[in-house]
């Protein structure tokens, strides 16, 4: 039976990615040598990446003035590298939104560093909504944001103005490449591979440069992005694998018509999971509908639903990774870029089977 992968991450990816990513587990451009243990300097390995990091300013329109990295870490090392990079060593403050659990993360780090000012906050009705009207000093080191919320299933549709000279800077980490992003409009991008990209191991970051080697701190080389940027990505072996298929992935993003092509379909099978979790009187949205994600659908049974029966019914139907998150329970459905509308129309069969046996 086919699976319907609505993990939250790692994600899904598409099929031919993960046939072409195995066949070069054992040999890799007919080197007769594993991916795995060619040299990430040979010119084979070094051909990957640049390759990659084209197609990442290509899908995006990257202006000129900005370096594209892939580093390792996750969002999670990011949190500490912009601090380290972006916060002064005199006086260093930043202006962040609190908006899940991973914003709290990063705020959490970079309180470590300087004053961090919440211009945002959405726990006190855990974190169902996005702020608006958020205001941002003009003294701010940087404004920091995340543009979707995988626990929560939330997702800022437009982004707050900042005053001129203030750098803006977003975790992309589950959405990036699901929809068209003026990367003008921000100074720093960065988002894990493992939602719409590739397995995990790799962290894209486009950064401006010239917002760089202004903080007059004395940075540890390895959570310095002008190193990485003045290394090429190498300033230590890469993680390879996950390079590779994020290659392959985009690829694929090019091939299927880009970033424009892509969001037209997360936009229909948004609507499609969305519009069935309103008409159906056995589950209710968390999220408040004009902050509702593309990328994760969350989900309640209404009370008195027998739950065990729809865990039992969308398991039959081939569907894996339903389970929400436990800080907010019942259901998300992760439809990350390589998910077809087809798995997503399994499921709300389900729903609908689900409601009339109820």
């Amino acid at each position: 039976m086919k699976k319907h992968n609505f993990s939250a991450g790692p994600c899904i990816l598409p099929q031919e990615v993960l046939k072409q990513a195995a066949a070069s587990v054992l040999s890799f451009d007919d080197l007769d040598l594993s991916l795995l243990e060619i040299s990430h300097r040979s010119k084979n390995f070094v051909a990957v990446t640049e390759r990659a990091i084209s197609l990442v300013k290509e899908l995006l329109n990257v202006p000129e003035g900005y370096s594209v990295l892939f580093l390792q870490g996750g969002a999670s090392l990011q949190f500490v590298m912009v601090a380290f990079n972006l916060l002064k060593e005199e006086g260093g403050k930043a202006a962040y939104m609190n908006t899940g659990t991973w914003a709290k993360n990063a705020i959490k780090e970079a309180q470590r560093l300087g004053e961090i000012a919440v211009v945002g906050d959405s726990s006190d009705k855990n974190y169902n909504y996005i702020p608006k009207n958020i205001e941002v000093a003009d003294d701010m080191d940087y404004f920091h944001c995340t543009s979707n919320n995988t626990i929560f299933g939330t997702q800022m549709k437009s982004f707050p103005k900042v005053p001129a000279g203030v750098p803006v800077v977003c975790d992309m980490s589950s959405d990036i490449f699901s929809k068209p992003v003026n990367v003008a409009d921000f100074d720093m991008i960065y988002a894990g591979a493992q939602k719409n990209m590739g397995p995990a191991g790799a962290t894209l970051v486009i950064v401006k440069d010239k917002i760089l080697g202004k903080s007059g701190r004395n940075i540890p080389a390895y959570l310095d992005y002008q190193i990485h940027i003045a290394k090429d990505s190498m300033f230590n072996t890469p993680p390879v694998f996950s390079i590779y298929v994020s290659m392959l992935t985009l690829e694929w993003l090019k091939d299927f018509g880009g970033v424009d092509a892509m969001a037209e379909r997360n936009k229909a099978k948004a609507e499609l999971i969305y519009n069935e979790i309103d008409r159906n009187s056995m589950f209710v949205g968390t999220a408040v509908t004009e902050d509702r994600s593309e990328m994760n659908a969350c989900f309640l049974p209404v009370e008195g639903a027998d739950t065990a029966k729809f865990d039992e019914m969308w398991k039959a139907a081939g569907i894996n990774g339903l389970n929400g998150h436990r800080s907010v329970g019942g259901y998300r459905a992760s439809m990350y870029n390589a998910l077809g509308i087809e798995g997503v129309q399994v499921l709300v069969d389900v729903m609908k089977e689900f409601e009339e046996q109820s």
